[in-house]
Parts: structure tokens; C-alpha cells; sequence
């Protein structure tokens, strides 16, 4: 036997919370990647009794997740690289690491000390820049003079914490309902209860189902996963109860760069969380919930784990769930790090314990989802709205936003303003508003360049643009979108040749592979922007980049290429100027700018 019988017995435990025992894969790979520090053909054929599997279809699985494929050293030291962070000089803390241990990232030290690696988005933008130490709590607004003093050996690294600061606000003249106000946590079951937790669900069990859904429908509530649709409207979409089991499946995979409002959720409200799971659950009639938190929150999967048992042992959860008057679970299981499973389907395919590739639809999730059963999917941040919409009512939270883009929202705005952080505000607040009154106006009295509205698969706005107001219809105006609402502002230095650099490398990166318009389109664009960032850029590239785009748009089976089509188009239209002057110059004209 290669694992220990600890490890063996969590296994176990973890498949009994599934209607499959593979639902359980991925976190056996991650018990079994915290013992052995990776993987061999020995531990695949091992973990692969488990579940029926061969050995080389486990490692077919953990080929696909960027957590299980990381150099072998005693400590990983992951460093963001991704947008909001390279703003913040996070090229020059790999740089540091690079010098400090004489490696380059992407290897180990031969003595298998230390490793370096660049990773995408972390989902901790208002604190870049973040490295995180294997699979340990993140190391946030990170200093090389901090570094330093982690490096002395492994161990230190490994054991090496800054408490999170607290970065998000309920602005004074906002009544929040999805964060607690002055900076407090509700992490505890008595700390919700004492401040109206689970009332909600009390009052929705007096309500029949298909009465949740209309009035969900009726608030106008749309996801706040980037789609934007129709919350009640997707609800509605599951077909009638036939006897067998049907699934709520929650999305907390929030890995788009500039994305980071779940984890303020789960991280300061995780029962808030879980009673909009429930009420969720109770308006389609779900038999259990399962939650998909990305693989690199080990907090917020450690808060909402504990929190889930808190309502088990409470009697909340379990044969007589409160509210239901029948058996209700939630599970809760770990990512691996892989962008595309915040993608419904393929976050199903890996909720599965399979690669996270996206499906091809119809059967939509809906008809056929977790386990071939009627399944919904929704957003961290929607499910946490219906407490306040079962409690406050359709017009209240219709009152409470813009036209056809009801409630409030999270902002999170990062990159170069003076406070960076999660605002929860209505949603048509003016875009000059959320940089200057809120996050506190640019650094060191710089002026605004571009700013991406809604994590970095939304289209780039100009400097100029900032007086549009951020909402689902306001945003259209300005051939742009909502999406996440992670706003990354860029001043007055930023090259935009090198913004659409990261974003490229970013969506090449995380593509599956799976269709040919996106698993080629998103390299050659990446490969292009990296020829005019190096000097070698032609005037015809432009033209090229421009028919690859629409190569891509609308030809896969998800939305990954659209976004990085929508991306990469937008910032050559909008600053078009800057591509030409790189070309023009052979070199970057923006010597002020971030590296890459």
C-alpha cells in the first residue's frame, strides 16, 4: 500500500457523499498529492481501485489540472502573473526568487528545495501582488524585502502566513445584504443566526417551489457568474419532478482574472452562502447540492467545509433539513486549476471526477447534467441573493439596481487605483464613480488609460468611457459587457500592447484543447502579440490578428474563444495606436510600463 491508511479512510469518507464514488476523484488526488508531494503510476493504480479505474485513466484526469502538474520540490512557490498582479510588479517578485534561489520558473532546485512557478489569476487582485506556497493560504500584497525572509528554507516558506486583509466595504450610504458591514466576519453559525441567518429559509419553506422561482423570476435577479442570464428563467428550464434525484450544482470556480467577489463571500459570509444554496435548491426541487470551489481556495473551502458541518450538526442540513421538511445535503469538492471549469459543463465533467472539457449541447444541463440527472447551475454570488429577495421581496430588489439589472453587485476594482478592494454596490453605478469615489482615484495623480469592465474576457474601454454607467444594458452602449464586474483600471503608462500580451497567454493557457478554432486561434493570437511586443511585428499582423478573431467567434463548443476574440479585438481597436507604434518602433514606445 503506497498511501496511508489515513489517507485511504478519507478517501472513503469522501466517496460517501456521492451518488457516484468518481465524484470523489479529485479530492483523493489532492490527498494524495499532500502526502506524496506527486504522483507516480503506483499512486494512479492505488487511488484507481477507489473508483474502477485503470491506472492510466486516473493520470488521463490529473494531466488535464495545472495543481497536479507542478515541479516536484518541497516548496512550490506559485507567483500570479496574471494582469491585475504584473500591474502591481509581479514580474519583479519572480525575478527576485529567480535570483535568490538561481533557477528559472517552471524548475526546481536540484537539491528539490524550492520551485518556482508562474501561475494564472489567483483571485486575490486587490492584494497583488500574491504568491501562493504549495497549497497553503495566499501570501498577499508581497514585497521582495518580504520574500527574503521566507527563504532561508523550505519549512519557513511552507509555514509562512499574512493574515488576509480585509478588502471589501459596504460603502455608508449602501444597505448591504451580501457582506457583513465594518469589516466583520460571520464565519460562525451563531454569528449569522444573531444577524437574521436562516430566516430566509424558514419563510421559503412556507412557500411552494414553483412560488420561490416566480418571485426570483419576478426580481429580475440575472447571474453574476458573466453571462448575465435570467436567474428564475434558468430555473424554470428544469423539467417537472419524475421520482429520481435532481441537482443544484454551484459555481465557486472563480478563476477570471480580475475575479474575486466569491471569495469575500465565502471567505467573510460562508452561511450567507449556503442559505441561498438551500433556497436555490428548494425553488427547483434539488435532492442535494454539490459546490465546485477552484483547487487554489483552500480558505474558502476550509470556511464553507466547516460551515456545511455547523449546519449538519444543527440539524439544518441532513433528514429533516430546516425549511424542507425532508432530507437536503450539500457537498462541497475541490477544483484542480483550470479556468474552463468555471464553464457550467465542463465544471459538471470535472464535478464527475473526468477531465474538465466542456459539452457539447443540447442535452443542455438542465435535461442531463451531474450524473445524466436534470441539473441547474448557478454563480457563488447569485445563489447569495435570494435570502434578501425571499425576505425583502421582487420590487424592493428591482428598486435596488438599474433597469433590467436589479440588486447590487460586487465590484471588485484592482490594478492602479489608490484602494484597491470588493465595493458591494448597486448596480448603475457610474464607472468614474467606482474609480474615484470608491477605490480612491489613480496613483500617484495619473490619469486613466483603459479600463476592462468585467474581468479580462470583457471588451477594453478607453480613458474616455469611464462616465458609462456598469450595468448589464449601459455597457452595450459601449461595446462592452458587465461579466464579472472585476474592473482593472490601467493608467496613463500601461502599454496595451502588453495588456493583450497577458490576456492572450492567459486564454492559450486554459484553453482544453478540445476545439480547433480556440486550441489553435488562442495560440497563434498569444504567439502574434509576443512578435510585436519583441520588436518584430509587421503592419499586416493587425489585419491577421483581426481574422483570427473571427475565426473564433461563435465557432466552439463554450465560450472560452468568444472571450478571447472579444479581448484581444478590443484592445487593438480601441488602442490601435499603441500596436502601430510598436510596430512602427520595433520596440515598446511605453518605457514607464509594466513588464511582462
Amino acid at each position: 500500500m503506497i498511501l496511508s491508511a489515513e489517507t485511504h479512510e478519507r478517501i472513503r469518507e469522501e466517496i460517501s457523499h456521492f451518488p457516484h464514488a468518481r465524484g470523489a476523484l479529485l479530492s483523493a488526488l489532492h490527498f494524495a498529492l499532500r502526502e506524496r508531494g506527486g504522483f507516480d503510476t503506483e499512486v494512479f493504480a492505488e487511488i484507481g481501485q477507489f473508483f474502477g479505474m485503470r491506472a492510466d485513466e486516473v493520470a488521463e484526469v490529473v494531466s488535464f489540472y495545472s495543481l497536479f502538474k507542478q515541479p516536484r520540490a518541497q516548496a512550490i512557490l506559485q507567483v500570479c502573473t496574471n494582469l491585475p498582479c504584473c500591474l502591481k510588479g509581479a514580474r519583479a517578485i519572480v525575478g527576485e526568487l529567480e535570483h535568490r534561489l538561481g533557477i528559472k520558473a517552471g524548475t526546481a532546485t536540484r537539491d528539490g528545495r524550492f520551485a518556482i512557478e508562474e501561475v494564472e489569476c489567483l483571485g486575490s487582485c486587490a492584494t497583488a501582488p500574491v504568491v501562493q506556497v504549495n497549497l497553503n493560504p495566499y501570501l498577499e500584497n508581497v514585497t521582495r524585502d518580504y520574500l527574503a525572509t521566507i527563504l532561508d528554507a523550505p519549512e519557513k516558506a511552507i509555514e509562512a502566513r499574512r493574515p488576509a486583509p480585509i478588502v471589501s466595504t459596504v460603502p455608508p450610504s449602501v444597505e448591504g445584504y451580501l457582506l457583513p458591514p465594518n469589516g466583520e466576519k460571520w464565519l460562525s453559525l451563531d454569528d449569522y443566526k444573531h444577524n437574521g441567518g436562516y430566516q430566509a429559509i424558514v419563510k421559503a419553506g412556507q412557500m411552494l417551489p414553483k412560488d420561490i422561482a416566480t418571485l426570483v423570476r419576478d426580481s429580475g435577479l440575472r447571474g453574476r457568474g458573466g453571462a448575465g442570464f435570467g436567474t428564475g428563467l434558468k430555473w424554470s428550464f428544469m423539467p417537472p419532478p419524475d421520482g429520481g434525484p435532481r441537482y443544484l450544482a454551484v459555481n465557486a470556480d472563480e478563476s477570471e482574472p480580475g475575479t474575486f467577489k466569491d471569495r469575500q463571500i465565502m471567505e467573510r459570509n460562508p452561511h450567507l452562502f449556503i442559505e441561498g444554496v438551500m433556497i436555490c435548491a428548494m425553488g427547483i426541487e434539488a435532492a442535494a447540492a454539490f459546490i465546485y470551489v477552484r483547487g487554489e481556495y483552500v480558505e474558502c473551502y476550509r470556511l464553507v467545509r466547516h460551515a456545511i458541518r455547523e449546519c449538519y450538526g444543527a440539524g439544518i442540513l441532513g433528514e429533516k433539513a430546516l425549511g424542507f421538511n425532508r432530507r437536503f445535503d450539500i457537498h462541497i469538492q475541490p477544483g484542480a486549476g483550470a479556468y474552463i471549469c468555471g464553464e457550467e459543463s465542463g465544471m459538471l465533467e470535472s464535478m464527475e471526477g473526468k477531465k474538465g472539457q466542456p459539452r457539447k449541447r443540447p442535452p443542455f444541463p438542465a435535461v442531463r447534467g451531474l450524473w445524466d440527472r436534470p441539473t441547474t447551475v448557478d454563480n457563488c454570488e447569485t445563489v447569495s441573493h435570494t435570502p434578501a429577495i425571499i425576505m425583502k421581496g421582487a420590487d424592493w430588489f428591482k428598486a435596488e439596481g438599474a433597469k433590467n439589472s436589479s440588486g447590487h453587485t460586487l465590484f471588485g476594482v484592482s490594478g492602479h487605483v489608490k484602494r484597491p478592494g470588493i465595493f458591494e454596490l448597486r448596480l448603475g453605478v457610474k464607472l468614474r464613480d467606482l474609480i474615484y469615489n470608491y477605490a480612491g482615484g489613480l496613483e500617484n495623480g495619473r490619469t486613466v488609460k483603459a479600463v476592462i469592465p468585467g474581468g479580462i474576457s470583457m471588451p477594453i474601454l478607453r480613458g474616455d468611457q469611464i462616465d458609462v454607467a456598469v450595468d448589464h444594458e449601459s455597457l452595450r452602449t459601449v461595446n462592452s459587457l458587465l461579466g464579472t464586474a472585476g474592473v482593472i483600471v490601467m493608467d496613463d503608462r500601461t502599454c496595451i500592447v502588453r495588456v493583450a500580451l497577458v490576456a492572450a497567454r492567459f486564454f492559450d493557457h486554459e484553453s482544453c484543447g478540445q476545439c480547433t478554432q480556440c486550441r489553435e486561434g488562442t495560440g497563434w493570437i498569444y504567439h502574434t502579440l509576443e512578435r510585436i511586443e519583441r520588436g518584430e511585428g509587421v503592419a499586416r499582423d493587425l489585419e491577421v490578428l483581426a481574422d483570427c478573431c473571427n475565426f473564433m467567434d461563435g465557432k466552439c463548443i463554450c465560450a472560452l474563444a468568444d472571450g478571447a476574440s472579444w479581448s484581444a479585438r478590443a484592445f487593438f481597436t480601441q488602442f490601435r495606436s499603441d500596436f502601430e507604434a510598436h510596430i512602427a518602433a520595433g520596440k515598446c514606445p511605453f518605457p514607464e510600463s509594466f513588464e511582462v
